[in-house]
């Protein structure tokens, strides 16, 4: 059985453009790694045990330490290189990204040192326009933003070739 993540996708609308907030994982492995590094804030939860969508709220708060909104639409799933199955859900908020604050992981740091490090899930947020999203993401992840774009241009009455991605 696949290894199941969720997470959310949080957007705002700016001067009539569409903008999503992204995290960039933290660690040693990402520290150099900007494009196809960042990545929607998102965890693994054991789909016996825990309902979807309560994965994503929980790890959204543990790794950006913003509230999760009210209001979620699904964005379906993708399956990751690696075989998870991650599911998304969108909401519209706002929150200032320097004010991050994300729960840590430790590792063994340098390599073979026998010493444990301890770094953040998340070292950093940040908003991005729906196209330059689309080339900071991990390419995966790249359909929930579209997804999301297509959903408020449906919203909006719009076509989507007259919508921002398009």
């Amino acid at each position: 059985m696949a290894t199941r993540s969720a997470g959310l996708l949080m957007y705002r609308r700016t001067h009539g453009s569409l903008e999503v907030l992204l995290v960039h994982p933290g660690g040693p492995f990402w520290a150099r790694k900007d494009e196809g590094a960042w990545s929607i804030p998102k965890g693994e939860y054991d789909c016996a045990t825990e309902d979807a969508l309560a994965a994503a709220k929980r790890e959204f708060a543990e790794e950006t330490g913003f509230p999760s909104g009210a209001m979620h639409r699904s964005l379906g799933e993708t399956r990751m290189r690696s075989g998870k199955l991650v599911a998304a859900w969108a909401f519209e908020g706002d929150c200032d990204p320097g004010a991050l604050v994300s729960n840590t992981f430790e590792l063994e740091w340098p390599p073979h040192s026998g010493r444990r490090a301890s770094f953040p899930e998340a070292d950093r947020a940040e908003w991005f326009t729906a196209e330059e999203a689309c080339r900071r993401v991990h390419p995966a992840q790249r359909v929930f933003i579209e997804r999301l774009d297509h959903l408020l241009a449906q919203d909006a009455g719009s076509t989507p070739e007259a919508h921002s991605l398009r």
